[in-house]
């Protein structure tokens, strides 16, 4: 499977902190056995969190477009709505799986805003800010999102 890892985060984008949570999630893809097809960092701004998911998912570089940071209440947690607004169709379960699976290492985690969906063949996933919160994450939807894939692709619910 095909992945793209956009990091979402003003401080890292303009080189005031390292990037923790991308390379976490690039190793991580490759222990599961996912290629990472492309990589970027951007600030928290809507319209470049949409350019890169529009670009990544209409040229088809990836199946799973997973993005970290910009999930939380703070006023430029964007990437939620730039998602929403990129999307054909939300899969709010992915979403609800992801807190539910949270809530047992972080009692925070119900405070996520994140979402999920479909543009074109890809599926946009977004994830926590956090190396460890990300992680934790896709590893509570990891299983699903091969299948969701499929299924998007024309596959049956088997």
């Amino acid at each position: 499977m095909r992945v793209a890892i956009l990091t979402v985060s003003d401080s890292v984008f303009r080189g005031k902190r390292a990037d923790l949570s991308g390379p976490a999630l690039r190793e991580r893809c490759a222990q599961l056995g996912w290629q990472v097809a492309a990589a970027e960092t951007v600030s928290d701004d809507s319209p470049m969190i949409q350019a890169f998911l529009i670009a990544c998912a209409d040229s088809q570089q990836a199946d799973i477009i997973l993005t970290t940071g910009g999930t939380g209440l703070g006023p430029r947690d964007v990437t939620p709505e730039a998602t929403a607004a990129v999307c054909a169709r939300l899969i709010p379960g992915i979403g609800e799986v992801m807190r539910a699976a949270g809530k047992g290492s972080n009692p925070h985690a119900a405070l996520s805003r994140a979402v999920a969906g479909v543009r074109g063949q890809s599926i946009i996933v977004n994830l926590p800010g956090s190396p460890k919160g990300a992680v934790e994450s896709l590893d509570a939807v990891a299983a699903l999102l091969p299948h969701a894939v499929d299924v998007l692709r024309g596959a049956r619910h088997d």
